[in-house]
C-alpha cells in the first residue's frame, strides 16, 4: 500500500510547478483530480515544447501528469463552479497556481475555500509571492531564474547562463509537495487545515544558499567566478569539466599538488597553498586544461580512480543508457496511453522499504472523469 492511498488532492494548477507537486503526491498513492478548462485543458497540453506530441498534446504534459484524473469546468461560469463544491468538501488538499487576482475573482482563494472545507490543506504557488511588488510579473521559470541571481553561478566569464532545466518550477513544486505533506500530518494530529504557500522566487533563492550565503556573510563580496571551465563559485581549482581525447572528464574537490603528481603535470605541484586553489584557480585550470587534452578520458580515469580522486566521465544520454550504474537504478517505467500506445518516462525517485513507486496509468484526457465526479455539463 502506498502511503497516500485514500487521500484526494484537487489540483487547479497548470504548466509545471503545481503539476510537479501533484505528480509526486500521485506517485505516493494520492488520488489527484485535475480541474481543467473544457476543450483545451491545462495550458501545458499545448505549450511550446519538444517536437514530440502524444495525441496532439505536448508530450511533456504526459510526463508531468501521469497517474491523475481530470474533470473539465468553465471556472468563469458561476453555475459550473458550484459543481466543485462537493469535490472541495471531500478533498484532503488543494493546489492552485493562478495569479492571485484570478484566484480571488474565481472565489478559489483560501478564505473562500476554507468556508466550504475548514480542514482542507490549501497549497498556493506563485511567481514571487502574493504581496510582493513583483507579483504582477510573469512567474515563468527563465524569468525567475534571472530575477533571483541564479544565472551568474554557472559557466565561465561574465555572461549570465540559465539552467538547462526548469529548476524554478520543479523546486517550487517539490517544496509545495513537502508543505502539503506537513499540512496533512498536522491535520492528522489536530484536525485543522492550513494554507501552504511558496513561490518560484523563494525556491530559487533557497537552492542558491551556498553562494548566496557566502555573499551575505562576507561583506557582500561576490565569490570569484572562474574564467576557465567554470562550474560552481563555491569551489576552487580543479573543480570543473575538461575536454580530453574521446570525451570529457569532470574533476571535483582534489588537492592540486597531488593531482599534478598523478597526472604528470609538473606545474600543478607548485600550488601547495590551499588559498592558491581559489586565488589562482584560472591559472591552475589553464595548466590542467592544456595537459588533459594530451590524453584520453580512459587514460586519466585509469590513473585517477585507483587513487580515489573524485572524478567522472561526462556522459550524454545515449552513453548513460548503456551504463550498469544507470540500469541498476531502474529509473525508467513504461506507461500505457489510452490509445493503446505507450511511452517511457522516469519513475518517482523515492523508494519506501526498498520498493520503487511505479504506476502504469497515463495522463488523463480532458474531463475524462466528469461522469465519475458528477460534473458533466
Amino acid at each position: 500500500m502506498k502511503p497516500l492511498e485514500g487521500f484526494t488532492i484537487l489540483d487547479f494548477s497548470q504548466f509545471l510547478a503545481g503539476p510537479f507537486a501533484s505528480l509526486r503526491l500521485a506517485d505516493m498513492g494520492a488520488t489527484v483530480i485535475k480541474v481543467e478548462r473544457p476543450g483545451t485543458g491545462d495550458s501545458y497540453r499545448t505549450n511550446y515544447g519538444p517536437a514530440l506530441k502524444f495525441n496532439g498534446d505536448n508530450a511533456s504534459y504526459y510526463f508531468a501528469n501521469r497517474n491523475k484524473e481530470s474533470v473539465s469546468l468553465d471556472l468563469k461560469d458561476q453555475e459550473q463552479r458550484e459543481k466543485l463544491i462537493p469535490l472541495i468538501q471531500s478533498a484532503d488538499a488543494m493546489l492552485i497556481n493562478f495569479r492571485a487576482d484570478v484566484t480571488d475573482r474565481l472565489g478559489l482563494d483560501y478564505e473562500s475555500v476554507k468556508k466550504i472545507n475548514p480542514s482542507i490543506v490549501y497549497g498556493e504557488i506563485t511567481g514571487y509571492g502574493r504581496d510582493n511588488p513583483w507579483k504582477d510579473r510573469p512567474g515563468q521559470d527563465l524569468l525567475v531564474q534571472c530575477a533571483t541571481g541564479a544565472c551568474y553561478l554557472s559557466g565561465s566569464g561574465p555572461d549570465p547562463i540559465p539552467f538547462g532545466i526548469s529548476v524554478a518550477d520543479e523546486f517550487s513544486g517539490m517544496y509545495m509537495a513537502q508543505g502539503i505533506l506537513a499540512g496533512l500530518y498536522r491535520r492528522g494530529r489536530t484536525g485543522e487545515g492550513c494554507k501552504i504557500e511558496t513561490s518560484l522566487a523563494e525556491a530559487m533563492l533557497d537552492i542558491e544558499f551556498e553562494n548566496f550565503g557566502a555573499y551575505l556573510n562576507s561583506g557582500r563580496k561576490l565569490s570569484p567566478r572562474s574564467e576557465v571551465n567554470g562550474v560552481n563559485p563555491c569551489h576552487g581549482a580543479p573543480y570543473g569539466i575538461y575536454a580530453a581525447q574521446g570525451g570529457y572528464l569532470a574533476l571535483a574537490m582534489t588537492p592540486v599538488p597531488e593531482l599534478g603528481r598523478l597526472l604528470g603535470c609538473e606545474p600543478l605541484t607548485r600550488y601547495t597553498q590551499k588559498s592558491d586553489w581559489f586565488d589562482k584557480m584560472d591559472e591552475i585550470k589553464s595548466f590542467l586544461r592544456n595537459h588533459l587534452e594530451t590524453g584520453t578520458v580512459d587514460r586519466w580515469l585509469q590513473i585517477l580512480e585507483p587513487a580515489d580522486i573524485w572524478c567522472a566521465r561526462v556522459y550524454n544520454w545515449e552513453e548513460l543508457l548503456e551504463t550498469e550504474g544507470f540500469q541498476s537504478l531502474e529509473m525508467l517505467q513504461t506507461v500505457e496511453r489510452e490509445d493503446g500506445n505507450s511511452f517511457a518516462t522516469t519513475r518517482c525517485p523515492i523508494r519506501i522499504d526498498g520498493e520503487r513507486l511505479l504506476n502504469e496509468k497515463s495522463a488523463p484526457a480532458i474531463g475524462a472523469q466528469n461522469q465519475k465526479y458528477g460534473v458533466a455539463n
